[in-house]
C-alpha cells in the first residue's frame, strides 16, 4: 500500500514473539495507559497536553511502560531494542517518501503544477459532483498505481486544493479521496497489501481479489451514495467567487496544460514499476525545471536567484501571495520541514510497537482474542478486532496483516473455511482502517500529505470504517463464506 519496497518485509521470516511469562493483563497495561493518555490529550487537552508533540511523547511513555513490563517479565533489553530497530528500519522508505512528498508539494507549487490543477479543476468539477467525482478519480489512479500513498501525493493534493477553493469542508474532501484511494489500493494486483494478505492466509492473489470484491464493491457503492447525498446538502461558499479565483491564479502564475506533464510523468513511472522514491524524486526534479521555464516571475518574487527559490521550496516554508485570501492559504507549503512532525510521530509509534512486539504483548493479545473465537462468526469478529487493535497498538498496517494472518490461519482451517475468507477479512479490517489511527504510519502519512487531521476526516472516510462492518455482516449471515472443498463446518 505504501510502496513496493515495503513488500520486502520478509513475510516468511517474520517472527512473532510469544512470551509465556506475560499474561493478558500485563500485556494490556501499556495499551490502557496509551489509550487513556491519547484520549485525554485529544478530547480534553486539544492535543496540547505536553505541547506540540504531545502524541509523540505519549507513545514514548507507552513504550517506556511496556519496557518496564518486559524487564519485570525477564525479557532482555537487547530483544526489545532489536525489535524497535527492526520497526524503525521498516519505515525508512516511508520516511524518505514523506520527505519527497514535502519536496514535491513545494516544487509543484512554485512550478505552477498545483495551481494549474486547481485552475482547470475549478472549471470542470462543479460542487454538485465534486465529492463523488473525487472518489472515482482517486479509485482509478489507485487501481492503476497500486498505491493509496501515490494517489494522495498527486491527485489527492490537487483535489483538496480544488475543494477548498470551492468552499467544501476539507474533512469531506479528504474522506472522499481516502475512500477512493483505499478502494483502488485493495483491488489493485499491484498493491503490496493485496499481495501480502493472501500470502499470509495461504491463497493466491486473484482468488483473493475476486473474493474480496464481494464485500468491497457494495461498500464503495454505499460510500458513493453517501457522498452523493452529502453533495446535495452542502452549500459551498466558493461557487460565486470562482471567476475571481481563476483571475487571481491566472494573474499570479503562467497557467498552461503543459504543466500536467509533471504529474503524468510521475504516474507513468509508477505504472512502469519504477520505485516510488525514484518516481517522486523525478517529479521534484521535473517540477524544478518547469518552474524555471514557466514561472520565472514567481521564483523572482521568492528569492534573488532561481536556485535559491527552488531549494527553499524543497526544504522549508514557501508561500506565494495572491490578491485572494483563500488562495493565499492554499498556495503555501512546508516542504520537507513540514513533514518533520509526521515523521517524528511515526518513529515514536515504531518505538511503542517494537517494544510491545519484543515483550510478546502483541502475540498475547491476539491469542486472547483467538481463544474466545468458538463460533464461525466469533472467529471473523476476533480477526477483525485483532486487526483493528494491532493497527492501534503496533501502529503499522503490515503487522496488522501479518500477525493475525499467522495466528488465525490454522483456526480458519479447523473451521473448514477456505483461506480466502481470512485474506479478505485481513484486508477489510487491517488494510483500510490503518488510515483511521492518527499515530499509525498510514494515518500520519495521509493527514500530513493532505493537510487534514485524522479527526477531521475520520467520519467522512466512509469506505474505511464501513469495510469491517461489511465483512462482519457477511460473516453473520453466512454470505459468500467459502468452505474448504469436501468439508462442512
Amino acid at each position: 500500500m505504501q510502496d513496493d519496497d515495503l513488500s520486502e518485509i520478509k513475510v516468511d521470516d517474520q517472527k512473532i514473539i510469544d512470551n509465556k511469562e506475560l499474561n493478558i493483563y500485563e500485556a494490556m497495561v501499556p495499551v490502557v495507559i496509551l489509550m487513556g493518555l491519547l484520549a485525554y490529550n485529544i478530547f480534553y487537552a486539544d492535543g496540547e497536553m505536553m505541547g506540540e508533540y504531545s502524541n509523540q511523547y505519549i507513545l514514548l511513555i507507552g513504550g517506556f511502560v511496556a519496557f518496564i513490563g518486559g524487564m519485570l517479565n525477564k525479557v532482555s533489553p537487547i530483544i526489545m531494542i532489536k525489535e524497535v530497530w527492526e520497526n524503525i528500519k521498516s519505515v525508512f522508505v516511508p520516511i524518505m517518501i514523506l520527505f519527497l512528498v514535502g519536496a514535491l508539494a513545494g516544487t509543484w507549487l512554485v512550478s505552477g503544477v498545483i495551481p494549474a490543477m486547481v485552475y482547470y479543476g475549478l472549471q470542470v468539477l462543479s460542487p454538485e459532483i465534486f465529492l463523488p467525482a473525487s472518489i472515482v478519480i482517486a479509485a482509478i489512479i489507485s487501481i492503476a498505481t497500486g498505491s493509496s500513498w501515490t494517489t494522495s501525493a498527486t491527485v489527492g493534493i490537487a483535489l483538496v486544493g480544488i475543494g477548498v477553493a470551492l468552499g467544501i469542508n476539507p474533512g469531506m474532501i479528504a474522506g472522499a479521496v481516502i475512500s477512493g484511494a483505499y478502494f483502488g489500493d485493495k483491488m489493485s494486483p499491484l498493491s503490496d497489501t493485496t499481495n501480502l494478505a493472501p500470502a499470509m492466509a495461504g491463497t493466491d492473489l486473484f482468488t483473493h481479489i475476486k473474493y474480496m470484491a464481494y464485500t468491497t464493491v457494495p461498500t464503495i457503492v454505499i460510500t458513493l451514495v453517501v457522498f452523493s447525498i452529502i453533495s446535495f446538502t452542502i452549500e459551498p461558499t466558493g461557487t460565486a467567487d470562482i471567476s475571481n479565483l481563476l483571475a487571481s491564479i491566472d494573474k499570479t502564475f503562467n497557467i498552461t496544460p503543459w504543466l500536467f506533464l509533471v504529474p503524468v510523468a510521475v504516474i507513468v513511472l509508477i505504472l512502469f514499476k519504477a520505485k516510488p522514491l525514484v518516481a517522486l524524486a523525478s517529479g521534484v526534479i521535473l517540477a524544478a525545471i518547469f518552474a524555471v521555464f514557466f514561472q520565472p516571475d514567481v521564483l523572482k518574487g521568492l528569492s534573488d536567484s532561481n536556485f535559491s527559490a527552488i531549494v527553499n521550496s524543497v526544504l522549508t516554508d514557501t508561500a506565494i501571495a495572491t490578491d485572494n485570501a483563500t488562495l493565499n492559504d492554499l498556495f503555501s507549503s512546508g516542504g520537507m520541514k513540514g513533514m518533520l512532525w509526521t515523521i517524528f510521530l511515526i518513529l515514536c509509534a515504531m518505538v511503542f510497537g517494537g517494544i510491545m512486539d519484543g515483550i510478546g504483548a502483541l502475540a498475547r493479545i491476539t491469542k486472547a482474542l483467538l481463544s474466545v473465537a468458538t463460533t464461525i462468526f466469533g472467529l471473523f469478529a476476533s480477526t477483525v478486532i485483532s486487526c483493528l487493535g494491532l493497527n492501534a497498538i503496533a501502529s503499522d498496517q503490515y503487522l496488522a496483516i501479518v500477525i493475525p494472518g499467522k495466528m488465525f490461519k490454522n483456526a480458519f482451517e479447523d473451521k473448514g473455511l477456505a483461506p480466502e475468507n481470512l485474506s479478505r477479512t485481513l484486508e477489510d479490517s487491517g488494510t483500510v482502517t490503518s488510515v483511521l489511527i492518527p499515530w499509525n504510519t498510514c494515518g500520519a502519512y495521509q493527514s500530513g500529505v493532505l493537510g487534514v487531521g485524522v479527526t477531521e476526516y475520520f467520519f467522512y472516510a466512509v469506505f474505511n470504517w464501513l469495510s469491517p462492518f461489511t465483512t462482519l455482516v457477511f460473516a453473520a449471515f453466512r454470505i459468500k463464506i467459502r468452505q474448504i472443498r469436501g468439508r462442512v463446518s
